[in-house]
């Protein structure tokens, strides 16, 4: 069993939000069959059952807490799409919204929340291989991970994705606060005590503001190819 977790690929892909790590991700474990993990998900769906356990966010105890007591799951739903379903129910509508987004920046900084979540993220890890997105994997949760992508673009840029995203899904949202909210959030991660954004050593650095997904998509196969 030690011999077949050592001998499984792990490709991570970290980077700020909106930099396009989940669509990249997504379409490099359909291309290799490996598995995929969004860890930013993780967080963002324990920040759902914090709100909906009315549960104090600002409260590292009881937020972390909260981990034993749901279960979470990356699985196909009946649109043969990604989703995350939380205690059996799918809340990848609910993923999206700013206001979870913010709540999940918000505990995501506590050390207690990310210990918590350490395990069942390294838990993903199987054969034949996982494809992990989030801000801490190369750095911390699949260190010796063999093949390490840091994914950016700007801030600027990055909120143009995001507002889009929005308003194709019926979100009502704001272009110029959506760009402030992505900032706020990177200073948050980058500098937080616990697993704070960084570049991985090692990894592959990648700025996508002038780069399709196909030119991305490509230089990370490469990357796995070497």
């Amino acid at each position: 069993m030690n011999q077949l977790v050592e001998t499984v690929g792990v490709l991570t892909v970290d980077g700020p939000s909106g930099s396009g790590k989940g669509t990249i991700c997504k379409l490099i474990s359909e291309k290799l069959g490996w598995h995929y993990l969004d860890s930013g998900a993780m967080y963002r769906a324990l920040g759902i059952a914090a709100i909906e356990h009315n549960v104090d966010i600002h409260d590292e105890d009881k937020v972390a807490a909260l981990i034993e007591l749901i279960d979470l799951e990356f699985k196909r739903n009946t649109d043969d799409e990604w989703a995350v379903f939380l205690d059996g129910v799918e809340v990848q509508h609910q993923l999206q919204t700013e206001n979870v987004g913010r709540v999940a920046s918000i505990i995501a900084v506590f050390p207690k929340v990310r210990h918590g979540l350490l395990l069942k993220q390294q838990s993903f890890k199987k054969a034949p291989g996982l494809v992990a997105d989030g801000r801490d994997m190369g750095s911390v949760v699949f260190v010796d991970a063999a093949h390490k992508v840091y994914l950016t673009a700007s801030a600027e840029e990055r909120g143009k994705r995001r507002y889009k995203q929005l308003i194709e899904k019926g979100i009502d949202a704001n272009l110029s606060n959506v760009v402030d909210e992505i900032e706020l959030r990177d200073s948050r991660d980058k500098n937080r005590e616990a697993s704070p954004l960084i570049v991985p050593e090692g990894a592959l650095l990648i700025d996508s503001s002038s780069k399709s997904i196909g030119e991305v998509v490509e230089e990370v196969l490469q990357l796995l190819q070497q």
